[in-house]
């Protein structure tokens, strides 16, 4: 039996996930600044990451090689602000997480129907 530590650790790392994977979707997409994928994060309910937590997480995924960044020098208002793009291996993991996904998103579809499927057929004090 697992402690309560594995378990939140656990899902801390399926967070984690979830937050890579929605950043490089978004940079898939197009190149963008920080605050501008801290607003986009939204689109996948994750609107509530702080920011720190978000360029933590683009400075982790340029050091594993997923993204790069480089200065916006061309911005007309303000102090220049790193612009980050997805790598060729930033859309390969991004490819194989999107894969893992869909496997997961097929077995909970089972688990969810054989629950529909033994609660409109079952009988007894649980149904």
């Amino acid at each position: 039996m697992r402690g309560r530590g594995q378990r939140r650790q656990r899902g801390g790392r399926r967070a984690a996930g979830m937050r890579e994977s929605a950043l490089l979707l978004l940079l898939h997409r197009e190149p963008a600044h920080g605050y501008t994928l801290l607003e986009q994060l939204a689109e996948f309910g994750l609107d509530e990451i702080a920011p720190s937590v978000v360029y933590r997480a683009l400075r982790d995924m340029e050091e594993r090689g997923w993204v790069i960044s480089m200065w916006d020098e061309e911005q007309a208002l303000g102090p220049p602000r790193r612009i980050y793009r997805i790598t060729a291996l930033g859309d390969e993991v991004l490819a194989m997480w999107v894969q893992e996904l869909d496997e997961t998103k097929k077995l909970l579809g089972r688990l969810v129907g054989a629950y529909h499927l033994h609660m409109a057929e079952g009988e007894g004090e649980y149904h």
